[in-house]
């Protein structure tokens, strides 16, 4: 769901990005861009409920509350850093996740809390 959402939002702020969400902490993201990836989020975790046979409005709320917790908290902390430095891995190995070690951190820093929904709903024993 952490690809889900970058994916998401990359394609929905290219292609209808017009309102800034945060123009000091990260110039680039958009409304419409979040947007696109909690839609995508929500795809995902819908497909996942009816894959493991759990209630998907629960599902794809988790998902929605993990997904605004984990975007804020990475645009927060790793785009200030990187800007002040005026460096960012926005390598081209992943376009639109801000490069590997992006892709890394969001995954690492995402991870306990979905196998905390995975364990609590019972998908993991």
């Amino acid at each position: 769901m952490v690809c889900a959402a970058d994916i998401g939002a990359y394609f929905a702020g290219r292609a209808f990005g017009r309102r800034k969400l945060a123009p000091r902490v990260s110039p680039g993201k958009t409304v419409e861009g979040a947007a696109g990836g909690l839609l995508l989020v929500a795809m995902v975790a819908g497909s996942g409920a009816v894959y493991f046979g759990l209630p998907t409005l629960a599902v794809v709320a988790f998902g929605f509350g993990v997904g605004i917790f984990f975007h804020r908290r990475r645009s927060n902390r790793e785009h200030v850093q990187t800007r002040g430095r005026r460096s960012k891995d926005s390598g081209t190995l992943l376009p639109g996740h801000g490069g590997l070690l992006d892709r890394i951190d969001s995954v690492t820093a995402a991870a306990p809390l979905y196998a905390l929904g995975l364990f609590s709903s019972g998908v993991l024993r």
